[in-house]
């Protein structure tokens, strides 16, 4: 009776690190290809660097703030990382328009190209929470 109540204590816990060890190593293995070169030479996380110190002049005291209120649903854990990456995305779309300063139209079309595909539900409720006017991008969101 002991002998089979420690084998099943064993196993739940062969199970359990097994699954938070596979977890674990899906996220790894995601940052692994965040971090490889791409056909240019670049990672996206060289792009992503490249962009926000490329564009950090830009930025207004406004647009910063306005980002924070973008990133602010993403959980706190999360946050940093993906205000990076939205900052990158932004940076990307006011150089390429040969903007003098990041606006928030600027930061509303960077912040729909940041988000990915899944998440375009979440992201158009919080923007009509926000009462964001993002009808001029609405096509992005195709």
């Amino acid at each position: 009776m002991a002998n089979d109540f420690f084998m099943w204590f064993i196993i739940f816990w062969v199970c359990v690190l097994l699954f938070f060890m596979s977890v674990g190593g899906y996220f790894m293995f995601r940052k692994f290809l965040k971090v490889l070169p791409k056909e240019d030479g670049k990672s996206k996380l060289d792009w992503q660097n490249h962009y926000v110190d490329s564009s950090r002049h830009l930025w207004t005291e406004d647009s910063k703030v306005f980002l924070d209120q973008l990133v602010s649903p993403v959980p706190t854990a999360f946050r940093d990382i993906a205000k990076h990456s939205i900052a990158a995305r932004i940076g990307q779309v006011a150089l390429e328009a040969q903007a003098e300063q990041v606006t928030r139209n600027h930061c509303i079309e960077g912040y729909i190209l940041a988000t990915p595909k899944r998440d375009y539900k979440s992201l158009t409720t919080f923007l009509e929470k926000q009462e964001i006017d993002f009808s001029a991008y609405k096509h992005l969101l195709q």
